[in-house]
């Protein structure tokens, strides 16, 4: 009997100390939640002291390959700065885009937040997104013509929305990233379309702005280009050839101004692009010219 008691008295003890040490670590941790008066002068205390950003590169490999982030985001402020604040190293580069429709109180933090940064901005461009519609593969591709603009020398993008938090450090990303299977490829997983969902893109839709997506009873063209659609996940890591193919290859364009009236395009968009096969794709670059080879690996 003394001995449970004691094991119980002991449980006690370790719970209250465990609830301490976890509640000293949220609130020294946590996000301010009055970001709305942030001045550029008091970004550098801000970003240090109540944020604690990362200010330097953890490691010459992760300076060597420097990775661009597209966030797509519409509302959990707290939640987008966290995982900002997980995700952020200075070497890198980030664009951020935000729903048109998100509240102008949001945009106005959001917008004084990245003003701290020099390789944080905003997306040129925004779209007001709707879930399983175009605007959402609209969005990527805005914030992937500002970063092929841009002077940092990003060797892939990874593209995120406001609610993902990483799992892995930039430096795991980066190794990752560079090992044999990887390196020079995308990471954009899928397979032949599945029988169950081909009604995404053999049916024409009409996206009801900042709602939904309905689907009407016309059929859509077949596929521009005798292209074989390939359906996955909407979210990658590209290289910036792939990036640059995309922004201006006429059978990307092609598929992409089809891709208008389907469902979920950024599903099958990325994909489909990526298993191209027994193709090289030259693509004429102000500087230099890419060879962008087949980065399939899904047979």
């Amino acid at each position: 009997m003394y001995q449970l008691e004691g094991k119980k008295c002991s449980f006690l003890l370790c719970l209250g100390i465990s609830i301490i040490i976890v509640s000293f670590i949220y609130f020294k941790t946590r996000i301010p939640t009055d970001l709305k008066h942030l001045q550029s002068s008091d970004c550098r205390n801000f970003s240090n002291e109540y944020l604690h950003f990362i200010t330097r590169p953890l490691s010459q490999e992760e300076e060597d390959y420097p990775l661009a982030f597209i966030m797509t985001i519409h509302k959990d402020l707290e939640m987008f700065v966290r995982t900002l604040r997980a995700i952020y190293m200075p070497q890198n580069v980030y664009c951020i885009h935000i729903d048109a429709k998100a509240p102008l109180e949001y945009k106005k933090v959001v917008r004084g937040l990245v003003g701290c940064f020099e390789n944080i901005f905003l997306s040129s461009q925004s779209e007001t997104v709707t879930y399983g519609g175009y605007s959402r593969l609209q969005a990527d591709l805005n914030c992937m013509k500002d970063l092929i603009r841009s002077n940092v020398g990003w060797k892939k993008v990874v593209n995120l929305c406001g609610q993902d938090f990483p799992i892995k450090s930039n430096l795991e990303l980066v190794q990752y990233m560079q090992s044999t299977e990887w390196r020079d490829k995308n990471l954009t997983p899928g397979v032949k379309q599945p029988a169950h969902i081909r009604s995404r893109t053999e049916f024409q839709h009409q996206e009801i702005v900042g709602s939904h997506v309905i689907q009407k009873r016309e059929k859509k063209e077949p596929p521009p280009d005798n292209l074989q659609i390939y359906f996955g996940t909407a979210y990658y890591a590209l290289t910036r050839a792939f990036v640059d193919f995309v922004l201006k290859s006429p059978i990307a364009l092609n598929l992409l101004k089809w891709s208008r009236d389907a469902y979920s395009p950024d599903e099958h968009y990325w994909v489909t692009l990526n298993h191209l096969k027994g193709e090289i794709w030259t693509i004429q670059h102000p500087t230099t010219d890419f060879e962008l080879l087949n980065a399939c690996t899904i047979p």
